[in-house]
């Protein structure tokens, strides 16, 4: 008996031991997790978020690897203002410029744009926000875990002599909810007394508890169960394809005011030729008149086309100089920053329509049909209406009673100071308590429902409206550009047509006033012809290269790729290759 009482008290301090270390590695666990720096869990977000977006940009067809809502410093703006030596509000001092003019290509200013752009950094947000709701979404038919760990000091007299003691309790479960509408949930709590009075007794409690839910009726369709997170897996693309959209309505805005920029500086070069060749002409005129070939009227009116060219060309400099300083600021750039545009970049870009000797033709039949299957946001309409369709599926069955399966079960007991002289509980399933409940609940009362039903009707009538006005739009939108693209065509061919005839005629001028064939406005009128004609040609190039991209964008055709090869591709040439 003696050995016996000895075995059982080795084995009471052994599973006292175990216990003990159970109950240390459980609080080393909470300790782990409960010291996680919020930094820890907002890397643990954008994990979650990244993948998502990724995933959803595969399945849009969306190549953008370098996604994220990181604000992107803004590494050129530093570098002028370093380089340069720009003042600022921190560092007004004016020092000596030692840096040179920064070169700024178009696909260069495209990635400036992007990372200055406020909006631009708005709608990145948008697809993150988007990602981290169907995370959460997500997080429902996820099985998720609890824990709980505390420890009480108690004191009971309400039996006679004061009992105190420690209650160490540990608890953990799990829950899931399944697409069938069903919820599982189990709990298990240990309970572990030391009383500090008497016979300072050890004692351990521990209970089991399990339930389960299963929806006969109402919210057991899989559909109705799974709509908010089908719902937030469409937002995503929703979002990636709307971010989409408006990275191709920025590109095609910063591309447009670079040109138009570079226009405005031909212009500068086009007045500055003009001063010089009418300062020429007068100074022509001054010999003539000084040989008696030429009235002396002649020659003030030349001096006057000269006085008056150099005036535009000032006026044309500080349009230039302001155009460039608007651009700066679209891009988020100091103003006072030297940046020079390539000056190429028209040329590189508009280095195949040289040729417009060909008609540019009536509207292919292919581009509205195009642009019904490309356009992202028209995709958006007709997906919001297959919404609008699936949230009266929701709204009607609401409309359905409750029936409801419910049953439990529960094992074992537990522990307190008032019990610890009650013998350890274990879990015996033999000795659970189990209980079924089925609920019925029928649908008397469903005015809110109904009402419900009924908007969900409404929502999706109008959903079909919008989508219908979209389609409307999207065609007119076609049209519209295909008729400003065809009339941007035409007129570059006049332009240039009329710059060849600017350039005869001022050489033709040129000879016939040396012959005294004709008077000096007759020169002096020609060669205003050419300033206006060359500033035209450079302007219908531009405002043709800029219909052009937005005739891509609106059609959805616009691909944009890191080498800005999408700025060459022109649609007139593509109208044979459907």
């Amino acid at each position: 008996m003696l050995f016996l009482r000895l075995s059982f008290l080795s084995c009471l301090a052994k599973e006292k031991s175990r216990m003990v270390k159970i109950i240390v590695a459980l609080v080393g666990i909470a300790l782990v997790y409960g010291c996680q720096r919020p930094e820890d869990y907002i890397k643990q977000a954008d994990d979650a978020a990244y993948a998502i977006i990724a995933a959803g940009q595969r399945r849009c067809g969306v190549d953008d690897e370098g996604f994220s809502i990181s604000q992107a410093r803004q590494r050129l703006r530093e570098k002028l203002l370093r380089d340069q030596h720009l003042p600022t509000v921190a560092d007004a001092a004016v020092r000596p410029d030692d840096g040179s003019d920064h070169q700024l290509s178009l696909l260069e200013a495209l990635q400036v744009g992007a990372y200055n752009s406020r909006e631009y950094q708005s709608q990145k947000e948008k697809v993150f926000r988007a990602a981290l709701a169907l995370d959460l979404e997500r997080e429902e038919f996820r099985t998720t875990f609890n824990g709980l760990l505390s420890g009480l000091w108690s004191s009971d007299k309400r039996f006679g002599a004061r009992e105190s003691g420690v209650v160490g309790t540990v608890a953990g479960g799990m829950q899931r909810s399944f697409e069938s509408g069903a919820a599982f949930a189990a709990s298990v709590s240990l309970d572990m007394v030391r009383l500090l009075t008497g016979d300072r007794v050890f004692a351990r409690g521990i209970v089991a508890d399990t339930s389960i839910s299963v929806p006969l009726l109402r919210g057991s369709d899989s559909e109705i169960v799974t709509e908010p997170l089908q719902q937030a897996e469409r937002d995503v693309v929703y979002a990636i394809w709307e971010f989409e959209r408006f990275r191709r309505r920025f590109a095609v805005q910063i591309a447009s005011e670079y040109l138009l920029v570079l226009e405005q500086m031909n212009r500068v070069d086009t007045a500055r030729d003009n001063y010089h060749r009418l300062r020429m002409s007068r100074r022509r005129a001054r010999r003539l008149a000084d040989a008696g070939r030429l009235p002396e009227i002649q020659v003030d009116q030349a001096l006057q086309d000269e006085l008056r060219a150099r005036s535009n060309w000032v006026k044309a400099q500080q349009r230039s100089a302001d155009a460039v300083d608007r651009f700066k600021l679209t891009l988020g750039l100091p103003t006072d920053a030297r940046i020079r545009l390539k000056r190429d970049e028209l040329e590189r870009i508009g280095g195949n329509i040289h040729d417009t000797s060909a008609d540019i033709g009536a509207m292919p039949d292919h581009l509205l049909a195009t642009a019904l299957q490309r356009r992202r946001d028209l995709l958006i309409a007709v997906a919001r209406v297959e919404d609008s369709r699936r949230a009266i599926k929701v709204a009607e069955d609401n409309l359905r009673g409750d029936i409801t399966l419910f049953a439990s079960g529960s094992s074992g007991a537990r522990r307190g100071v008032a019990s610890a002289h009650l013998d350890d509980s274990d879990i015996d399933p033999d000795r659970g308590y189990y209980s079924a409940l089925l609920s019925i609940d029928l649908p008397l009362e469903r005015t809110a429902e109904r009402n419900v039903l009924r908007n969900r009707l409404i929502d999706y009538r109008k959903r079909q409206r919008d989508r219908q006005q979209l389609e409307d739009e999207v065609k007119y939108q076609v049209r519209a550009e295909w008729r400003a693209l065809r009339e941007a065509y035409e007129n570059m061919h006049i332009q240039n047509m009329a710059l060849k005839v600017a350039r005869r005629r001022v050489a033709s001028t040129t000879l016939l006033l040396q012959a005294g064939r004709i008077q000096m406005r007759d020169l002096l009128e020609a060669q205003d012809d050419l300033v206006q004609a060359r500033n035209a040609v450079g302007e219908a190039r531009v405002r043709y290269r800029i219909k052009t991209m937005e005739l891509r964008r609106d059609l959805g055709t616009l691909t944009l790729d890191a080498q800005g090869k999408w700025l060459e591709d022109v649609v007139v040439h593509e109208r044979t290759n459907g």
